[in-house]
Order: C-alpha cells, then structure tokens, then sequence
C-alpha cells in the first residue's frame, strides 16, 4: 500500500473472497461467523485518506478479525457462539474496536470460538459453538484447533488475515495459536481494555493479537494498548505501553540470560527433539541458558484449583453484568436464565452439557471474602512462583513448549491434553507470548516466552530474534487428516 501497488479496498476484498473460498466452501474451516456490511466503505474510506496524505500508522488499511465476544458498532452481533445471543446487536464499539479503527485497521468480521469461551462444560470441545460448528484445524481438518479463540488463530492460519484478536482466561490465546502454527500474546493483564468483551473474570480476562509474525502482534498491540476509565484493571496502562515495533531487536537473543522449563517434557519424543532444535538456535544466536527446575506440580494444582473456584463466582457476576448491557431483543439476561435456555434448545447441548454454568449459578458470591482471599493467595502463588524461578536463575524470561500438536477433535473420547505453561502467567496476569517452533507429522507446534508483569516489549523482540533465526513456520496444507500425508499413507498402506 505504501508503493501505490495495492489498495485497502483490494486487500479487504481478497480477504473476503478468501473467506467465501476456504472458510465457506474449500475445506471449509468454520472459522468466520461473519463478515462486517461495512468492511468495503471503511476500507476505501482509508484508501482515501492515504491518498490525501494521512497515514495512521502500519495498520492503515489492514484487515482485522475480531473473536466474536467483542462488540462492534457495525450491526453484527455478539454471540460468544451461543445461539441464546444471535440478537445481540450492541450497536457500541469495544474500546479495544475503537483503538483499532483509530490506528486504520478494518475490521472485516467476526471469528468462531468455543462457546463462551470454553466456560460452559467441563465436557466441552475446543472450537465448538451453537451458532458456528466446530473450528477445522488448516494443518489437519479432524484435529483441534484448540481454544477458545480457535476461530482467530485458523483464520490468520489460513491466510483469511494477517490479524485476528483473541481473548484469554486461561490458555484461550496461547493455545490456539500453538495449534494452528501462528503468533499469539496475552498481555499482562490490564494493559488492554475489557469493555464491551464478554467475560468470564475480570482478574484473568484479556485480549491479545494472533498474527503470522511477531512483528505484527507488536503492532496490535501498540494500537490495543492503553487505559480505558471504564476498566478500573488498566490504570497503569497508559504509563506502562510503548512502541512495541520500536522496541524489536532482531539481536536481542545475544547475551540475553533465559530460563529453560522442562515441565511438560518427556511426553512426546518429537515434541522434545523440536524444543532441544530451539534452544540450540537460540544459543547460536548467542543467548545464555539455564535449566530451571519447577515448577512443582503441587504448585500447579494449587493455583489451578484456587484459580477455578474463583472464576465460576466471578462469571456469574460479571456475566450478568454484561448481559444487563445488552439491547432489550435479547431475552437471556442472566446466568440462571441461559441455563434455561439451553436446557430447553437441543442445538446447544448434542455434544456436551452446561456443568460449568449449572455449578457458577450455586457459587458463591464474588464478594464472598473467603473467595477473595482464595483468589488473592492464588494469584500472589502463581505470581511469587514465577518472580522466584526468574530471580534465583537471574534470567530475563522462561521458555517452554507451549504444549504438543493439536489432538483429534473426538466428541466420545475427548481431545488429549498435552500440557501447558498457560497457568502461572494466566492466575498472575503476567504476560504469555507464543511463536511457531516447529511441526510432528505436519501439525504444529508453538514455544512460549513468560516473563514478569509488563515485559511484553522484551518478550515481543526475544521471540521476534528467535523468529527470524529459525523461519520455523510454514503455511498449511489444509490435508484432512495426518493420515493423508505421504509418509503416512506408504507406512500405513505399503502394498
């Protein structure tokens, strides 16, 4: 755009003819649910003004899908995938919509997810939704493309965008984006607004970009970044963002001290190979290493059982804020009242239940003070644990796998959990950063950077230099299966 040779309206128009081709028909991944009337106007609106001179910045122009829990002024809904809010039209732009549209980004739809983000059942299969079916993985049609923001890493996987947003609890970021083979950050918690997204608590709740390339999260995120009156968690916000495109090095893995987690190694050979590959390239390119041991496995459980009583109190109070929100054509204004609602709509619940629903509507309240210092403690744990394995190696952040390739999307048995560093960064609000690592049979594979409470520039540009010494990714196949792969099909069939 910026050589005259591409326009904002071109571009915008080859992503929704690639939405139609792939996402639609082709393999059909399921991974928009829908596309914004205004995309087209609001792109040559931007075409406009770049020819008159004003330039927003390296967003001006781009396309942008939104997880489909964000609202948007534009007459689409927000679903959060259930079909109790297909007349959820808010008609108000999410702060974070705003400082998007502000930076030039187009917005250009709404991506699938798993139904409220993954918090409806203990049961639940990743990328599943009442309103969208089930999210396709493009590296293999019957795998996972995890969750809950499975929608937006397929789609920027797929090359529908080069930009999606996700939201984060608990993994709901970093997961999907390890599975589908893209970049994905949640930041720390309260560098971004949470207005107008819905919830599940406002003590884990985030949103973060998925992108190609660590470049374009940093650009996200310095458009996304910033405090917001209405979101009391984002009051530093506005002192602690940078530039993060700025702030990049491409050497900065050179003399930069990183802690080695082994946490979930030793459950997959290949798995194991990938990440000893990436520490090599990370200490060609001249960083020092050091083993970390820990975290303890109690420490986990810990935090995650504390975590997880908290969230089902604190989604049903703000859950029913949100809903209070919404226009007067929504009929499902609380928790309790959802509940009814799939109880009585057989096309919300021919896979899985609503455990997780049923046990937040006897939860305690959110004020409880018991509650509040078991989500406090917990917290300070996930916090004190990682500030610890950091300062006693005197390391500037950890990596880890960020959990193995994507499992097969089995509604009998279930998808198999591999693992993942998601917990302590999630329960801290510390930030998480995944970037592309390598691929077992096709499938991808991510590595996580964890580091303190707004270090997102230095995780940023340690994954930006670990990115560009190893061109790890590559674009997906769209097989539909493993067992398609060649060398697959010989073993399996060698006659």
């Amino acid at each position: 755009m910026r050589a005259g040779t591409m326009t904002s309206e071109r571009l915008v128009r080859l992503s929704l003819d690639r939405i139609a081709e792939i996402d639609k028909a082709g393999p059909r991944l399921n991974s928009v649910l829908t596309v914004n009337p205004r995309a087209l106007s609001d792109a040559r609106r931007l075409d406009q003004e770049r020819r008159a001179g004003r330039v927003r910045g390296p967003l001006h122009g781009v396309p942008v899908l939104l997880k489909d829990n964000i609202d948007t002024a534009d007459g689409t809904a927000t679903t959060a995938g259930s079909l109790a809010l297909v007349d959820n039209v808010t008609l108000r732009d999410a702060p974070i919509v705003k400082r998007l549209a502000d930076a030039g980004a187009v917005v250009i739809g709404k991506t699938n997810l798993s139904e409220w983000a993954n918090f409806r059942s203990t049961r639940s299969i990743s990328g599943w939704s009442g309103v969208g079916g089930l999210v396709r993985n493009p590296y293999g049609l019957d795998r996972t493309a995890c969750g809950s923001s499975s929608g937006s890493g397929a789609a920027v996987a797929a090359g529908l965008t080069a930009i999606a947003i996700g939201t984060e609890t608990n993994g709901s970021v970093t997961c999907p984006a390890a599975m589908t083979g893209v970049v994905g950050l949640k930041p720390t918690v309260g560098l971004v607004s949470r207005t107008f997204i819905v919830p599940i608590s406002p003590e884990q709740d985030t949103a973060g970009p998925m992108t190609r390339t660590v470049a374009d999260a940093a650009a996200v995120l310095t458009a996304i970044a910033g405090s917001d009156p209405a979101d009391p968690a984002t009051r530093e916000a506005d002192r602690r963002k940078t530039d993060y495109v700025a702030a990049l090095d491409a050497q900065s893995l050179k003399g930069a001290r990183i802690g080695v987690l082994r946490n979930i190694s030793g459950r997959h050979p290949d798995v194991d190979a990938l990440y000893d590959q990436a520490l090599a390239a990370m200490r060609e390119a001249g960083a020092v290493l050091v083993e970390v041991k820990g975290p303890d496995d109690k420490v986990l459980e810990q935090v995650g059982s504390a975590s997880g009583d908290a969230l089902r109190s604190e989604f049903r109070a703000a859950l029913d804020a949100y809903l209070a929100t919404t226009p007067p054509q929504v009929k499902t204004r609380t928790l309790d009242q959802l509940i009814a609602f799939n109880a009585a709509e057989p096309r919300e619940t021919p896979l899985f239940g609503q455990e997780i629903f049923e046990q937040s509507a006897k939860a305690p309240a959110a004020t409880d003070p018991a509650l509040r210092k078991k989500r406090a403690d917990a917290r300070k744990l996930a916090a004190d644990t990682l500030d610890t394995l950091m300062r006693e190696a005197n390391v500037v952040a950890l990596v880890s796998p960020s959990g193995g390739p994507p499992s097969i999307s089995d509604p009998v048995a279930g998808g198999r959990f591999f693992g993942s560093p998601s917990t302590l960064p999630a329960v801290s609000g510390y930030p998480h950063l995944t970037v592309p690592m390598g691929y077992v049979r096709g499938l991808p594979v991510g590595i996580s950077f964890l580091g303190p409470a707004w270090s997102e520039a230095r995780l940023l540009s340690l994954g930006h230099a670990f990115e560009l010494k190893t061109q790890a990714r590559r674009s997906p196949e769209f097989l539909p299966s493993v067992n398609a792969r060649p060398e697959v099909a010989r073993a399996y069939d060698p006659r």
